[in-house]
């Protein structure tokens, strides 16, 4: 499946404890995991690839969307031009680079690229 600009691409979820997310969606729903570092872990088989991330705070709202977009820079500047306030800026990660941005609402999605 190749991958679209601005199609919902990735979802992530915060975690206070990443082993126990693992059993309880492994044994729920079958999900299967690839591990990242001590505080990243992918999951597939789920209709829509996502991840387990790690956090030591309360989890308030704890999903994120993620879209895809080939040219992050520009996207970004149309999601500014458009009212979205950046809150967090363009950073690499193992397999490409992303930023995270407030829609006009208060929602916070992101935006990554292999690129």
């Amino acid at each position: 499946m190749s991958m679209k600009d601005n199609h919902i691409n990735y979802i992530e979820f915060k975690a206070n404890d990443l082993e126990k997310m693992k059993k309880f969606y492994h044994q729920a729903f079958g999900w299967s995991f690839t591990e990242y570092g001590p505080t990243y872990v992918a999951f597939s088989e789920s209709g829509l690839d996502g991840g387990f991330e790690k956090t030591d705070e309360d989890i308030v709202n704890g999903a994120l969307v993620v879209l895809y977009h080939q040219k992050l820079e520009d996207i970004k500047k149309k999601i500014i031009k458009s009212g979205g306030k950046i809150s967090k800026d363009i950073f690499s990660f193992p397999g490409g680079r992303r930023f995270h941005f407030i829609d006009t609402s208060g929602n916070e999605l992101a935006v990554w690229s292999d690129k």
